[in-house]
């Protein structure tokens, strides 16, 4: 008799801790429901005290709950990149468990939930990162990579982030994770204007943009192409390798990227920059040669070797470089801004030396010259400014640059008629 008592003892209480947890499951879901902070965070220790011993269905029920009520929190602000990991854990843990009993009864929302929780670490990190949170920044966009692997772009963006807030380590470790993906974002960004507002929008594939022009939803469709970061990758990597010291293994990184991928000139210009840092002139020259056979007819590689000689102080070869981009495409408008960058470059040090003299004779005759070299400085990137201004009638920076130039040159009228555009 003993023994009976015992197993029907147990079983009560098997059955008691089994009312508990759906007790404290219908609560949570309550206190999601009715969502207060407080009740919230209360209803969910709750229930995390009794569902260790529960069946699976219901620890797959708690994960969405717990899913969604950490979720709810991040939407009000409350330690948002904490909760929103937690959140996409949880909602991680409740596909495992209905994976593992066969059954999807909240697995299709959870997937839903998911690709929101994604999409909210990204805006939240955009933010971060505007704001200069920059590890912030690089751990949520890690965490949207990490809950969606295929989306490459997230995994660049967190080493991006990583080397804009100096930690190197982890940017590094990012980067070698893109070079083993062998990763180029290379691609075609669909876009078309929105009939209801006018505003060109982007599309996830050519397939829905073309569908919604056919729906007159859409007008103006267009393709841009989206060009490989592959060498970008790479540079940053060999960058951040020179850092540390170890500039052979960051040039070896280089080469071996060549073998892989032989077309992609952004990585023998990285080459070429490495060689040029290290004022190997020769490996330059020889690299440099080689990417001009195979696009002589290129213009963002001749602008590129114009940034590169440019960076370097070779002025005379920058602006070779940046006037032949200009010849095989009239309309590009960061060569004429990079020339006209690379004049007024000269403005600095002219001020700096009128900043020094004093009033002798010998200094006020210096000073008329230097104010004669200056006015032949401004008028050599006046009209490089004015081509920019032509061509990207929105660049307030380049309009503001001009007016300093047209200040500078008694050009009253063209002062005026400038100043009302950006009026």
């Amino acid at each position: 008799m003993k023994s009976r008592y015992i197993i029907s003892a147990f079983a009560l209480m098997l059955s008691l801790g089994g009312y508990a947890q759906k007790d404290q499951l219908k609560a949570l879901e309550k206190a999601i429901k009715n969502f207060e902070p407080t009740a919230v965070k209360n209803a969910l220790a709750a229930a995390e005290g009794v569902i260790g011993s529960a069946s699976d269905q219901e620890k797959a029920q708690f994960y969405f709950l717990k899913g969604n009520a950490l979720l709810e929190l991040a939407n009000k602000n409350m330690e948002a990149g904490k909760n929103l990991k937690a959140a996409a854990k949880s909602y991680q843990e409740l596909l495992s468990t209905e994976k593992k009993i066969g059954k999807q009864k909240y697995s299709v929302q959870a997937e839903q939930s998911l690709i929101d929780v994604k999409n909210k670490l990204v805006t939240s990190a955009v933010k971060d990162s505007d704001e200069k949170r920059f590890k912030e920044s690089a751990e949520k966009l890690y965490d949207a990579y990490s809950l969606s692997p295929k989306d490459t772009i997230y995994l660049y963006y967190a080493a991006g982030s990583a080397v804009n807030g100096k930690d190197y380590d982890l940017a590094l470790s990012h980067y070698e994770k893109l070079k083993e993906l062998n990763y180029s974002g290379k691609g075609v960004a669909y876009y078309a204007k929105s009939v209801l507002n006018g505003l060109e929008e982007s599309f996830n594939s050519k397939q829905d943009r073309d569908g919604s022009v056919k729906m007159k939803l859409h007008t103006d469709p267009r393709d841009e192409k989206i060009p490989s970061k592959r060498g970008e990758i790479y540079k940053n990597y060999a960058l951040i390798l020179v850092e540390k010291g170890q500039k052979e293994k960051a040039l070896q990184a280089i080469i071996d990227a060549k073998k892989d991928n032989p077309e992609d000139t952004s990585l023998a210009l990285t080459e070429a920059n490495l060689y040029l840092e290290a004022k190997d002139y020769t490996s330059y020259k020889r690299v440099i040669e080689e990417v001009l056979r195979k696009s002589p007819n290129d213009a963002d590689l001749y602008y590129n070797l114009g940034v590169i000689a440019g960076t370097s102080k070779n002025e005379a070869e920058a602006e070779k470089y940046y006037l032949k981009a200009i010849e095989l495409n009239p309309k590009y408008s960061n060569a004429y801004l990079n020339l006209a960058i690379l004049k007024l470059d000269v403005d600095v040090k002219i001020v700096e030396e009128m900043n020094t003299l004093g009033n002798s004779a010998k200094d006020n005759k210096r000073y008329d010259e230097l104010k004669g070299e200056r006015e032949k400085v401004f008028r050599v990137a006046l009209p490089y400014l004015e081509k920019v201004v032509e061509l990207e009638p929105g660049n307030i920076e380049a309009k503001q640059t001009l007016l300093n130039v047209y200040t500078s040159l008694d050009m009253t009228d063209k002062y005026k008629a400038l100043k009302a555009t950006m009026n």
